[in-house]
């Protein structure tokens, strides 16, 4: 940033403006910002791209469907057996459900399925073979917004089947539907507050001052607030997908990387509090030698972010322009707001260490100037050892498995849909709700049904639904879960079979077609996306470096910390978390965030070598560099990680494995990688490393 530029934002009037200015944008973002949870989408089927066979499927199954219905299973257990009492109050209880806001009743068949007694319940697969277990069908239409209203309806339908004495669960799409909207209830208000508080804590022990760290909070919750009603009016008129893992990370994203920007700016204007008597003056040149790093920094994460956008999953392609959005909006809050606030308060809000003009630096004989000279006479053998570590660590590789996280294992604790499928299961009964579903041209229905039956171990086709404008529907029970990797096999091989069929143009959806789909998609996108993250990188880092060896250097440290932190949380979730798989998704969501946060500290001590080079050459600068910006690179990365760990809170494996992972590759990152490795190449390479900028060109490591 210009140095005039910098020092009208921070102005003795200008301030003032800047400050009344994001007030008032605060004020008003704040009532848009609690609405984003209204246009979140969060059904499975909004996810995937307009290409996957079962989206293209639910476009024609509408006209069999509504699509905003949500089957729901009342299961009931008693050890020991259900009673003619227990049968007679389940019958009592069907017509109170049928009451219920949003049942669906049709005229033709009850609007709730239920068993009257052992012997029939038995006879319609009501009720388990040893008369311990009992349910109750239902299917609820709550409109578009089903996803949101569903647990208060959930809450009503668990009242009105308390039985004394009989365990009552919700299974099915509206049991486990309910639970993950449950689940996703405390994002913006759980989430938030545990990861400020961790923030705080943090900047506390950082600052070591008990009011400094007001100010860096109050600007990243300006950020998220900001943010989140931008992206409010995105997700509402210019269909930007938004679900509840995109506005949890978007929390832990916007805290995280403000609260690192915070840290950078502080830790310079702290510098210059030390060389200028007018606090005005030093924030203008902490900002105009600050701000060049941020921005850099913030732009590589917007545009990374945005690179997302060529996914297939519709989820993940939404959660680029979301995280995108919130990085800039942060990036803008950091370097107006926030240095207006400090300049407003003054020196005295680093009380008790105040940083009077004049003073010494600590910096210069700190832990990490300590670390740096012992690097320096043996740079060489510093970052060889600390690379083969590193690449050992990349072995645990070996014991990750992606795929499908199975249903019951896709929370961190037993939640009542799980607790209700797995008893169904035990007890022989069939989960009715999630069939695979085939629609045909009329003409050729009879052909796609003598195909389904080559498939074997599927049940019988439902033929009866009447055809619509020349089109027909099938409907197959799957007695397995619809995650598995054997109901992904029995799609592939319904698919081949219909396929087939001349004439038919047959399409096959359902539960387990969406799984299938979604776990093709997310592995196209690993495929694809992640190079081009790292392509993107590259550019960036070429252009702000002025150099082709130090990026292609640093891309591959990025990438050696990326496997290190993936093999360790490998291990981690296998050993010792007992999580058997990671979602398909989880190899490009942790390198998205490992790499495109991760090369914030590449660009912080890159630009402060290359800034120290100018006058100290490559060797002494890069000892400069890390001692002036080890302590704040660790901190940022500390309050990072702890940002993420937040995300373990909620209770969803994929989101624990997630937060595990970067959390762990971010301390990685930090402590080993930037202010090690790094370090030790730069001091090792010393004026070469900047090849074929004639930058330091005099100094050649000693060897050569």
């Amino acid at each position: 940033m210009h140095l005039a530029i910098a020092g009208k934002l921070t102005g003795r009037i200008t301030k003032w403006l800047v400050l009344v200015a994001w007030l008032v944008i605060f004020a008003v973002a704040g009532g848009f910002a609690q609405k984003l949870t209204d246009v979140q989408n969060n059904e499975a089927s909004s996810w995937l791209p307009d290409s996957a066979e079962s989206t293209k499927a639910l476009g024609k199954l509408g006209a069999f469907a509504d699509q905003d219905d949500i089957p729901t299973i009342v299961v009931y257990h008693r050890s020991g057996g259900l009673t003619d009492s227990d049968f007679a109050a389940i019958a009592d209880q069907a017509g109170q459900i049928a009451g219920i806001d949003g049942v669906v009743d049709d005229g033709q068949t009850p609007p709730v399925t239920f068993p009257t007694d052992l012997a029939s319940g038995q006879q319609l697969g009501l009720v388990s073979a040893d008369g311990e277990v009992a349910e109750s069908y239902v299917t609820f239409n709550l409109g578009s917004e089903g996803w949101n209203k569903l647990p208060d309806v959930a809450d009503q339908l668990r009242e009105i089947a308390h039985i004394d004495g009989v365990d009552t669960h919700l299974a099915g799409t509206g049991g486990g539907a309910a639970d993950a909207a449950e689940a996703f209830g405390g994002i913006d208000g759980t989430l938030l507050f545990a990861a400020l508080g961790v923030v705080i804590v943090i900047l506390l022990f950082t600052y070591r001052s008990p009011i400094l760290w007001m100010l860096p909070i109050f600007s990243a919750v300006v950020s998220l607030f900001t943010a989140e009603a931008v992206i409010y009016f995105l997700a509402k008129y210019a269909g930007v997908t938004v679900n509840g893992q995109s506005q949890a990370i978007l929390s832990v994203l916007v805290i995280g990387a403000g609260t690192d920007y915070a840290l950078l700016l502080v830790a310079r204007y702290r510098e210059e509090l030390r060389n200028h008597a007018d606090r005005h003056e030093a924030m203008a040149f902490a900002l105009h030698r600050a701000a060049p790093a941020i921005i850099a920094s913030a732009s590589t994460v917007a545009i990374g972010m945005m690179v997302l956008l060529f996914a297939e999953m519709n989820s993940t392609a939404g959660l680029g322009p979301v995280a995108a959005v919130g990085i800039v909006v942060t990036l803008l809050v950091m370097v107006t707001l926030l240095p207006a606030l400090l300049v407003i308060f003054g020196r005295w809000m680093f009380w008790p260490a105040r940083p009077s003009y004049g003073s010494r630096e600590p910096t210069t004989t700190g832990f990490w100037a300590r670390v740096g000279n012992w690097i320096a006479p043996k740079p060489r053998q510093v970052w060889v050892a600390t690379a083969v570590i590193l690449g050992l660590a990349c072995l645990g590789l070996l014991t990750l498995k992606t795929g499908n996280i199975p249903s019951d294992e896709q929370y961190t604790k037993d939640l009542d849909s799980v607790i209700g499928q797995r008893i169904l299961t035990e007890h022989g009964l069939v989960d009715t709700s999630t069939p695979i579903q085939v629609v045909a041209e009329e003409a050729a229905a009879e052909g796609v049904v003598a195909a389904i039956a080559t498939v074997p171990g599927l049940g019988e086709v439902n033929q009866d639904v009447p055809p619509v404008d020349g089109v027909k529907y099938l409907e197959i029970t799957q007695t397995i879960d619809p995650a598995s990797d054997e109901a992904a096999d029995q799609v592939r091989a319904v698919r081949e079979a219909v396929h087939r069929v001349d004439g038919a143009d047959a399409l096959v959806g359902g539960s387990a077609a969406l799984f299938l789909d979604t776990k093709a998609a997310s592995q196209h996108d690993n495929r694809v996306v992640i190079p081009l993250i790292l392509l993107v990188v590259l550019v960036i880092l070429l252009l702000l470096l002025r150099s082709v060896l130090a990026p292609v250097i640093l891309i591959l440290t990025v990438v050696l910390s990326f496997g290190a932190a993936l093999g360790i949380s490998s291990l981690i979730f296998k050993y010792i978390w007992g999580f058997d798989m990671a979602d398909s998704s989880f190899p490009l969501f942790v390198f998205v965030f490992l790499v495109a946060l991760g090369i914030d500290y590449n660009i912080f001590l890159m630009t402060r070598v290359r800034e120290e080079t100018m006058t100290n050459g490559t060797q002494q600068g890069s000892l400069v560099a890390l001692a002036s910006t080890g302590g704040v690179i660790t901190s940022a990365g500390l309050v990072l990680a702890a940002t993420f760990a937040v995300l373990g809170t909620l209770p969803l494996v994929f989101l624990a494995e997630i937060a595990t992972a970067v959390a762990l590759g971010v301390m990685l990152d930090t402590m080993v990688v930037r202010s090690v490795l790094v370090t030790a190449i730069n001091l090792d390479l010393g004026g070469v490393i900047w090849w074929p900028s004639q930058l330091d060109r005099d100094i050649i490591p000693d060897d050569e």
